[in-house]
């Protein structure tokens, strides 16, 4: 009874330790299947932000020129100048030239580049249209100064107001609202329609193509973007949540 004990017992322990080295085994495949994983997801993420870069370095490039020329016809409409509307010019010129560049920018220095680019385009206006601009801010919001927003995301909804507006009608009019609550960036920008037929050129709606792109490449599914004709108005809004934004950021480091 012993030695048939003995050999159960041994029986068992051979059984143990196959079980135990299979174990460890499939463990040290885990592990390393694991490690493979987490490599191929940085090699894959490395890659996806390498194309977005050059995806968005190509709209940039675009973009840049389109803004000059924008901004220096308006400069160009008038002989004479303000001290207020250089400033605005000196603030534009140098947002264009240092910050766009930039992956992000404050929501702050976004907002006050869209209101110096206001004041340059009000050198087209007749003192006495109706221009609109708010800025429905709370100043006490965390993300208000910090660098998540994507520099010149607002110029494609403030030049098509001034483009498509009737600028010289009694009745038109060009709003432009901003806000920053609950760390939600939005702007909405409404103009009355003008009657006469717009020339289309080839490039028309290109400006609003590179925003949606600008848009899904960084925002991804935290943005809404929707425009629309209601009652001769056209409006189109833009609203950004930054605090998901940056939760996906966080998380995907």
């Amino acid at each position: 009874m012993d030695n048939i004990s003995i050999h159960i017992n041994i029986y068992a322990l051979i059984i143990w330790l196959i079980l135990l080295l299979g174990i460890s085994y499939i463990y040290r495949q885990w592990r390393i299947e694991k490690l493979k994983t987490a490599k191929l997801e940085k090699v894959l993420k490395d890659t996806e932000d390498k194309i977005q870069a050059i995806q968005l370095a190509d709209i940039d490039y675009k973009l840049n020129p389109h803004l000059f020329k924008n901004v220096l016809n308006a400069i160009q409409s008038h002989a004479y100048q303000t001290y207020h509307s250089l400033d605005s010019l000196s603030n534009v010129l140098d947002y264009i030239l240092y910050e766009s560049k930039r992956k992000y920018v404050s929501p702050s220095q976004e907002i006050d580049f869209a209101a110096s680019l206001i004041e340059i385009y009000k050198i087209k206006l007749s003192p006495f249209f109706d221009l609109k601009l708010k800025r429905l801010i709370n100043d006490n919001e965390p993300l208000l100064n910090q660098k998540l927003m994507a520099p010149l995301i607002s110029i494609d909804l403030i030049e098509n107001a001034f483009k498509h507006a009737d600028l010289q009608s009694a009745n038109s009019f060009i709003a432009i609202t901003f806000e920053f609550r609950n760390n939600i960036f939005a702007l909405t920008v409404a103009n009355k329609v003008s009657e006469k037929k717009a020339f289309k050129k080839e490039n028309h709606g290109y400006g609003t193509n590179i925003l949606k792109q600008r848009l899904e490449i960084i925002y991804k599914d935290n943005f809404t973007f929707d425009k629309f004709i209601e009652d001769d108005v056209h409006i189109a809004h833009l609203k950004i949540d930054l605090l998901e934004h940056k939760a996906k950021m966080l998380a995907a480091r």
